[in-house]
């Protein structure tokens, strides 16, 4: 049985399955991304979007012209530290409103990183003002929002990249090529995805009055208004179903989305879900505190478990999906693989994430970083930049994106309505329950219109 070795980037490059994407991933500008003088904007300068801004400044020589918030101070400091990174050293401009960035006609590609309830609006504004689009995930908080973003990515003929980067994490690559793609766990008759981290918000912060520097009203654009509290800006709003789609919306549809894009699978035919508040009754969060969802593929299940209290299933893996065959079981996460055959009682192949220190030594002192994920953050960033350059699509296509998303709110609204949901890809909509369909568009706050496919 081979030795428990961390995968390095010597073994990684001498993967044959992976070598190819290994060498393309280095920066040889002209060849990979063409004409790369691409000049950028980021909407959302929070945590993630500096975060994405800056792996992408370390892979191409692009220009940042321009930054968006509604949150002044947050702007000012991105504006800043954009300054100290990108190689002209220019600070771009600033706005608090993204019309206004998008009114400037002068982007080439736009990243948008803002809270899910912002991303529609301005991901399908960017697609009819002419420019590749760069999303976070979830690509959208209802389904309709996200059949109109991919008929507007269609339309306009625009790139559009969701920021689901398993797809391009090295070590699951590897993990694809070397063991599923090569038959070692012979036939997958299960696989368990699932979230043990305690990442729900706990406590009852009061309401009050939101800071001068934060125009609130923008902030919560198209979303029912609540009462302001320290948690619902930054980061800590994905307590609120308001803004996103809880847990499910958040963690899953990573680990669903790894596992379609592992195992080639496109929809799963059937979503079920139950769940809710059933232990932190007394936080103000009203995301679930634990849930299952079961998406149904016909002769494959991939079952997701939440729970934000009481222990792991295994510590090593608390956020990953198992793979299980009849010739093995494969373990997969952001931090490690591990595939261990039959009886075994230590793994026969190990892989860890790519560290590239080396090339990029700020990755060690970058404020909030995951270290672990940059390499991820970098690869896709560059899949991006290709498909830009050839005008084809990207490893995390809209489409993919919009597939991951609904799948996810789909066992939401299944949880909600206490049944299974049958879904029809050709027609966007659940078989047979008209109640379920009216879910799938959720009211908009005026004065923003909800956005249709027929319309983008």
């Amino acid at each position: 049985m081979a030795k428990r070795v961390p995968m390095n980037r010597r073994k990684f490059l001498q993967t044959g399955a992976t070598a190819a994407l290994a060498l393309s991933a280095l920066p040889h500008y002209a060849a990979d991304f063409g004409d790369m003088k691409k000049r950028v904007g980021l909407i959302g300068c929070g945590w993630y979007g500096k975060c994405d801004l800056f792996r992408l400044i370390q892979v191409a020589p692009v220009e940042v012209v321009s930054l968006c918030d509604v949150d002044k101070r947050m702007l000012a400091e991105a504006a800043d530290m954009v300054a100290t990174r990108q190689v002209s050293k220019k600070k771009p401009r600033t706005h608090g409103d993204y019309h206004d960035m998008l009114k400037e006609k002068d982007l080439d590609l736009v990243l948008i990183e803002t809270p899910d309830h912002w991303h529609a609006l301005p991901m399908i504004e960017a697609c009819q003002a002419g420019i590749d689009v760069w999303v976070q995930k979830p690509i959208s908080v209802d389904i309709v929002e996200g059949q109109a973003m991919l008929a507007a990515a269609r339309k306009h003929q625009r790139v559009v990249q969701v920021n689901t980067q398993r797809r391009s994490t090295p070590h699951l690559i590897e993990a694809r090529d070397t063991i599923i793609k090569e038959g070692k766990l012979g036939q997958i008759g299960h696989v368990e995805i699932c979230c043990y981290w305690h990442m729900r918000a706990k406590g009852n912060p009061p309401d009050k009055n939101p800071p001068d520097y934060l125009d609130y009203e923008m902030w919560t654009g198209p979303a029912p208004m609540r009462p302001y509290c320290e948690w619902t800006h930054p980061r800590s709003w994905r307590a609120f179903m308001e803004y996103g789609n809880g847990i499910v919306g958040d963690m899953c549809i990573h680990m669903l989305d790894m596992v379609r894009w592992m195992m080639d699978l496109g929809w799963p035919k059937k979503v079920s879900s139950s769940g809710g508040i059933l232990v932190d009754k007394a936080s103000k969060a009203n995301i679930t505190d634990t849930q299952t969802a079961t998406f149904d593929f016909g002769e494959l299940q991939v079952v997701w478990n939440h729970r934000t209290w009481g222990e792991a299933v295994d510590d090593k893996y608390p956020w990953s999906a198992t793979f299980y065959g009849d010739k093995g079981t494969l373990k997969a996460s952001v931090f490690s693989y591990d595939f261990i055959p039959p009886g075994a009682s230590k793994p026969a192949a190990h892989g860890e994430p790519l560290y590239e220190y080396d090339k990029y030594p700020e990755d060690q002192t970058e404020k909030d970083l995951e270290k672990h994920c940059a390499s991820a953050i970098r690869w896709h960033m560059k899949d991006f930049l290709k498909a830009i350059a050839s005008r084809s699509r990207p490893v995390a296509d809209i489409e993919q994106g919009y597939i991951s998303t609904t799948s996810c709110i789909l066992a939401n609204l299944s949880m909600r309505l206490g049944r299974s949901l049958n879904w029809d890809p050709a027609k966007g909509q659940v078989i047979g329950d008209e109640e379920a369909n009216r879910l799938l568009r959720r009211s908009y706050r005026a004065p923003w219109v909800h956005p249709e496919p027929a319309n983008v």
